[in-house]
């Protein structure tokens, strides 16, 4: 974070669901320059500058809590073994008007305040700038290289360079004759990951504490060394202000930064970010988690998931999911090669609910796969259930039949079927993730009787059922069409 203008904001109780996308979190995700999201124990954490941070149970309700001595500037934290490293930005970035900054990294055994076992080391010093060289010593990032065990730290803001330097895994300390390497410009708020192969430094570009007049965005480059060249998709280099973009305003928000990424299974990663103002909550700068895509060797943030009434395209076969029901003929009969071209052309009416409902048997209802006519008994309406929790990134929803509250429900024998009446029960709420590739996964939150991460899948072109998901077949994913 470089420090262009001081802001003072008013806190503002959040409206939790709205029309279209929820690009924020619910609670009071206030925060600014957060670091990468870590889970411990079952807790989701991140801090932000300041000091600070925010808690939650289920990644999507966050408040504030979590606690981080040093005060400071945008921190970031990894977990190495069973402790978190935590470092943080101490002066710099413009702050009390100059560029002499430190970064300092501390441990602790878990992020948990009230937990006995939390206690944060004494801060160190690991890198630092004078206020004179091209660097300003702010905005860490860490990386555990998982091909060699090795541990990078990325600092810098727009004063200079974007350096990078080599961190002991076991101390969290500088390592000793390791120089600070020049890797970008024109950026600040850095952070890396490695994906197949390639190291990406993922960069913040613009201008930020300005409210919604702020210009961040989030850019990225590749190399297949973690010291560089970072070039990006056009072959510029991050050191002469290349960088492809990853993200930047849209909708109500504005001023994305400080990217983080969080693995939450096989297929499915999230990106976290703040944005610098969201107009629905009074202009404050706030977490926002969304899905991180990938397309050409290079990552896309993807968008949160839309309530509305859709087509569940199974990417097995491109069969939809549909209730069980007789197929009801629309009128109209047979027709031949042998028609009178010169009759008047007009409309036919679509089949409406009204036309076939009175024909569905009461009580629960199994489902299939079929081919999609835009039929009654193929249109789904998805929209985020208040007060049932989340998971990163979303809430949980109901799926019910369009124009009915007929819900999809997951059983005691890893079945799905429809049920007559949305109750709210857990087996009646669903969650939605999106996989890197832009198909999507659908898990109940429960399973009746069981413990199991299920999903649904095709276990047959048209069979759904609920069975462990595989990132890597078409049988668990599916697509939602808004036709």
């Amino acid at each position: 974070m470089k420090l262009r203008i001081k802001i003072i904001g008013t806190i503002a109780l959040f409206s939790v669901f709205t029309t279209g996308t929820a690009v924020a979190q619910v609670g009071k995700p206030f925060i600014h320059d957060p670091s990468t999201i870590m889970e411990c124990d079952g807790r989701y954490y991140t801090f932000g500058t300041g000091g600070g941070g925010l808690i939650s149970d289920d990644g999507w309700t966050w408040n504030g809590g979590a606690v981080r001595p040093g005060g400071g500037a945008a921190p970031d934290v990894v977990k190495i073994g069973d402790r978190y490293l935590i470092a943080y930005g101490a002066t710099g970035g413009g702050l009390g008007g100059g560029h002499n900054g430190r970064i300092l990294t501390m441990w602790n055994k878990t992020l948990d305040p009230k937990s006995p076992d939390f206690k944060y080391s004494e801060p160190v010093v690991v890198t630092s700038s004078d206020g004179i060289e091209d660097n300003d010593a702010i905005d860490p990032g860490l990386l555990l290289d998982p091909t060699d065990g090795r541990l990078w730290l990325s600092y810098g803001t727009y004063f200079g360079f974007i350096r990078l330097v080599e961190l002991d895994p076991a101390t969290g300390k500088h390592i000793e004759g390791n120089k600070p390497k020049n890797i970008a410009i024109d950026c600040e708020a850095t952070d890396l990951m490695y994906q197949d192969g390639w190291y990406y430094l993922l960069g913040t570009h613009g201008t930020c504490c300005d409210g919604p007049n702020s210009t961040y965005n989030i850019i990225v480059g590749r190399s297949r060394k973690v010291t560089g060249p970072y070039l990006d998709n056009m072959g510029r280099d991050m050191l002469k202000g290349g960088g492809k973009m990853v993200l930047a305003a849209g909708g109500r928000v504005t001023g994305p930064g400080h990217f983080g990424r969080m693995i939450i299974g096989e297929g499915v990663q999230k990106m976290s970010c703040h944005y610098e103002a969201d107009l629905d909550q009074s202009g404050r700068s706030v977490l926002g988690i969304r899905p991180l895509l990938w397309k050409n060797g290079w990552p896309v943030a993807g968008d949160n998931f839309k309530e509305g009434t859709y087509e569940i395209e199974s990417e097995r076969r491109g069969y939809a999911l549909e209730l069980g029901v007789d197929f009801v003929r629309m009128p109209g009969g047979m027709r031949f090669f042998n028609r009178n071209n010169d009759e008047p052309v007009k409309p036919v009416a679509s089949q409406e609910l009204s036309d076939v409902i009175k024909t569905w048997p009461a009580g629960n209802i199994g489902v299939r796969m079929g081919d999609y006519l835009f039929r009654p008994h193929q249109k789904w309406t998805i929209t985020p259930v208040p007060d049932a929790g989340g998971y990163p990134g979303g809430p949980y929803y109901k799926i019910v039949i369009a124009g009915t509250d007929r819900a999809l429900a997951a059983t005691a024998e890893a079945e799905v079927i429809t049920v007559q009446t949305f109750t709210g029960a857990p087996e009646q709420l669903w969650r939605i993730d999106q996989f890197t590739d832009g198909t999507y996964r659908i898990m109940p939150k429960v399973v009746p009787g069981s413990n199991e991460k299920l999903a649904l899948v095709s276990s047959g072109d048209s069979t759904p059922t609920l069975s462990t998901y595989d990132a890597n077949s078409d049988n668990s994913k599916w697509n939602f069409k808004d036709h």
